[in-house]
């Protein structure tokens, strides 16, 4: 069997020139870079960049979660969109605390949404479970106007749940986040 030494020019292989004309190597780097961006498609990963602002202003403003014992606040924070409770549904005087013992009143809870490469509308980004301290990946989308949805999942978006929130149109909260 006859072996094939590295001719040393450009584009040449040691079994001949590489599908695209670059050295292997470069070749390499070339087909990683695209498996990368295909992966990233595929598993729906974030793709830098501002928030669109109608993709933005359909999310923006109150919402109340789909038991209806809270409200959030979702708005523009610098290039990415984020979520603070504002509103709890709770009885006595006592504010609700999470597992850091801290006031769950005013927590952001969803941070660093941007939007979705492969979905139109759709923002990825993270919610944080307060009773556990946990932080899960997130998308959020409207589907029509006064519906939001959000995904809270473990890695990939099929090993999650799907809420229905919807625009909360009811009176201010009382002192301390407590709903009306």
């Amino acid at each position: 069997m006859k072996r094939h030494r590295d001719t040393g020019q450009a584009g040449q292989s040691p079994i001949g020139p590489s599908p695209i004309g670059q050295s292997p190597a470069g070749w390499c780097r070339r087909v990683c870079a695209l498996a990368v961006v295909f992966l990233g498609v595929c598993l729906g990963l974030a793709v830098p960049g501002a928030v669109h602002a109608d993709t933005a202003g359909a999310l923006t403003g109150y919402w109340l979660s789909q038991d209806h014992d809270g409200v959030f606040r979702i708005e523009q924070c610098g290039q990415t969109v984020c979520g603070r409770l504002v509103g709890l549904r709770y009885d006595g005087t006592d504010v609700p605390h999470g597992h850091d013992g801290k006031s769950e009143c005013g927590i952001t809870m969803l941070t660093g949404f941007v939007p979705l490469g492969d979905s139109q509308g759709r923002l990825g980004g993270n919610i944080l479970d307060p009773d556990t301290g946990h932080v899960y990946d997130a998308q959020i989308w409207s589907p029509r106007p006064d519906v939001l949805k959000l995904r809270g999942y473990l890695g990939l978006p099929i090993f999650g749940e799907t809420q229905t929130w919807t625009r909360y149109t009811g009176p201010p909260m009382g002192p301390m986040c407590k709903m009306p």
